[in-house]
């Protein structure tokens, strides 16, 4: 798989350090330090494929580390924090990701009509790479050095990663966001309703009532896909829209912290520096600091 490895690597070399477009629907790379508030966010489904160096990715009370040995899975929208390291001999982080489309994964399983795998409860995952998905990642990435392809052919490419994705260990993770009907499916519909509505009081028994289960055990699938309580997530997704308008406003913490949803600004802080490991105020000075650093 080395070989592979080499020219995908080849293949991503112009990205920076952050989000770049391939110019592929739906593919994007990223290269060297990251700065760490960017790090921290919601991440959209996506498969995760790392080419040089590491990532630990924290979601809820889960840490998992991966490398070009494995890809990561994440089939819901979720608040993480992620942290990438070079690899031993100092060569930068490198990675590719594809944000994974519910309704073309849907078609897939149309078509296949195969017997589907156990139903899966978590929403995130990581598994060890195959030459098989390697390839397909390959017969993707060269079409950026051919863009009169894309459009004819990404949509195959695609469909190959996210089939051999739904022949491995995360078949069932992928093949649960796309039925209608599974636990997984109705978390991501709970989840929708949070990341539009976060600034409103949460009511689990509502939440219940829009995934159609009953209160403990939407609590139960819930938990157990995103490693999270509702109130843990929705805390999270809060606290990382004020850090962005925090950064991005000339606001006080107090008027952001009413504007994410927060009735008191002292629980605001406490909770701020509990998630992000320093007042507001403090850490936001210091991304300033490190952004106009990068800058000079």
């Amino acid at each position: 798989m080395e070989k592979q490895l080499v020219e995908l690597r080849h293949l991503a070399s112009n990205a920076r350090n952050r989000r770049t477009e391939t110019g592929i629907p739906r593919v994007a790379m990223v290269q060297g330090a990251i700065p760490e508030h960017e790090l921290a966010a919601v991440y959209d489904p996506m498969i995760n494929l790392i080419l040089t160096g590491s990532k630990a990715m924290t979601i809820g009370e889960r840490t998992m580390r991966y490398d070009p040995a494995s890809y990561f899975v994440m089939s819901l929208d979720m608040p993480a924090v992620g942290e990438v390291y070079p690899d031993a001999i100092g060569n930068p982080y490198l990675a590719v990701s594809l944000t994974i489309d519910p309704q073309m994964v849907g078609m897939m399983l149309a078509d296949l009509g195969h017997v589907a795998p156990p139903p899966c409860s978590s929403g995130f995952s990581v598994a060890s790479v195959t030459p098989e998905l390697l390839d397909a990642w390959l017969r993707m990435l060269r079409l950026i050095d051919n863009p009169t392809d894309i459009a004819a052919l990404a949509p195959a490419y695609e469909r190959e990663i996210l089939y051999r994705v739904l022949q491995g260990p995360h078949g069932a993770m992928l093949r649960d966001i796309a039925m209608p009907d599974t636990a997984l499916s109705r978390v991501r519909l709970a989840i929708h309703w949070i990341r539009t509505n976060f600034k409103l009081r949460l009511r689990v028994e509502a939440l219940a009532e829009i995934a159609a289960m009953s209160a403990s055990a939407f609590h139960r699938h819930f938990k157990a896909a995103t490693a999270m309580s509702p109130l843990q997530f929705q805390k999270r997704i809060r606290l990382l829209q004020a850090r962005m308008l925090l950064i991005a406003s000339s606001q006080s913490t107090a008027a952001v912290a009413y504007e994410v949803g927060y009735e008191s600004q002292s629980q605001f802080t406490r909770e701020y520096t509990r998630f992000f490991g320093q007042p507001p105020a403090r850490d936001v000075r210091q991304i300033q600091r490190e952004l106009r650093d990068g800058l000079a």
